[in-house]
């Protein structure tokens, strides 16, 4: 069975946004080892799911990145512009990206049926609202939380609809150079 994987930027006080969405606490001087850490992680991704407020910018982004060779990220650019990217959304009935299919059922069952398809991992990047229902319904396999060195007064979280208790499993915690701290977390299912 496939795994979902999530890859988040977040604050040390748990925010993946602020108030209105604001990102300026990220950081972006990103040294070798954390970038050659986001190519391991995405090398074997052979799928991106995203929620449709994410799916407006982040698509569009990559799609330009890949579209430039001159781009220092231009390789990232078409990894994620040739990945299948499957968008879920209340509002859209079709797609208006390439690669790119809407969810057309819940979201449960569409996420148990992506991970029952053949084919190697899927990677989820967001929105928040979006993360959070995958972590209430228990679908997140691998949780790679990016720890920015920075905090906000408030914020939007990921974890704020968490029936009870989320138990994890630490498996790495790596601090790299630009001052951002991986955590890798598994579900902890004893």
């Amino acid at each position: 069975m496939r795994k979902l994987k999530l890859q988040v930027q977040m604050t040390v006080n748990g925010f993946i946004a602020g108030p209105n969405g604001a990102m300026d606490w990220i950081t972006f001087n990103w040294d070798e080892a954390l970038k050659q850490y986001v190519t391991e992680l995405t090398e074997p991704v052979d799928c991106i799911v995203l929620g449709r407020n994410l799916a407006e910018g982040f698509i569009p982004h990559w799609a330009s990145v890949a579209a430039n060779p001159e781009h220092e990220e231009h390789l990232a650019g078409i990894k994620f512009s040739e990945t299948p990217k499957v968008v879920f959304s209340h509002s859209l009935d079709q797609s208006k990206w390439d690669n790119t299919v809407v969810a057309q059922g819940g979201l449960v069952e569409e996420i148990k049926a992506l991970k029952e398809q053949a084919g190697q991992d899927i990677i989820v990047y967001g929105g928040a609202d979006f993360v959070s229902d995958l972590i209430k319904h228990n679908l997140i396999d691998e949780y790679h939380l990016f720890v920015n060195p920075a905090a906000v007064g408030a914020g939007l979280s990921i974890f704020g609809e968490v029936n009870g208790r989320l138990a994890l499993k630490l498996v790495k915690a790596i601090p790299f150079d630009c001052g951002i701290v991986l955590l890798h977390y598994e579900p902890n299912q004893s």
